[in-house]
């Protein structure tokens, strides 16, 4: 498998992990350096590790988690969108302290499965089509980490001009992005 072809699938996987990034640092509003590279970090090694997992697998296991993974993607991005909606109604515009922080424990890993469950399924084909699955996967982990950065950057600019519209507007596209996961499973 091409480089290119390895690149184009990480960054359609990367797609999930750079709007998440977006809409964690609007809701954050001051990204310190010690969350970017939280985030980034595990979001890369999420889509790198999963990959390495459906790989494994194989289609023994692959009959089960199609049923499911969809649900379980939207379920988790729902809840934290969710969670950001609330939010942005509930706080005041000036409340920017950064006490709800996404990229900390179970917070941080629901949103790292999240955004790596398509990479699963990548992993799954890939048992089929390569012989070694470490290559694609290491480009794929690199690819979503750096897309996680630019999207951190992107967010936090974004929510500076915009403030609270931002939060909500980020809350949204959570659940968009789980919406999306679930219909592409659901009416294909």
């Amino acid at each position: 498998m091409s480089f290119w072809v390895v690149f184009g699938i990480a960054m359609g996987l990367a797609m999930d992990a750079f709007a998440v990034a977006i809409a964690t640092s609007v809701m954050l509003k001051c990204v310190t350096k010690r969350q970017a590279f939280r985030l980034s970090f595990h979001f890369g090694l999420f889509q790198f590790l999963m990959p390495v997992l459906g790989w494994l697998a194989g289609s023994t296991v692959e009959s089960y988690i199609r049923d499911f993974d969809h649900w379980v993607a939207f379920g988790l991005l729902a809840a934290v969108g969710g969670k950001a909606i609330w939010e942005s109604f509930s706080k005041e515009e000036g409340d920017g302290d950064c006490k709800s922080d996404p990229t900390k424990g179970a917070s941080l890993v629901v949103l790292s499965v999240a955004t790596s469950i398509d990479a699963l399924a990548v992993g799954l084909s890939f048992a089929f089509l390569v012989d070694s699955i470490w290559y694609p996967s290491l480009v794929i982990g690199v690819v979503a980490a750096g897309m996680t950065l630019l999207g951190l950057k992107i967010g936090t600019q974004l929510g500076e001009m915009f403030g609270k519209r931002m939060e909500l507007a980020g809350g949204l596209v959570l659940l968009v992005i789980g919406i999306k996961i679930l219909s592409e499973h659901l009416w294909v």
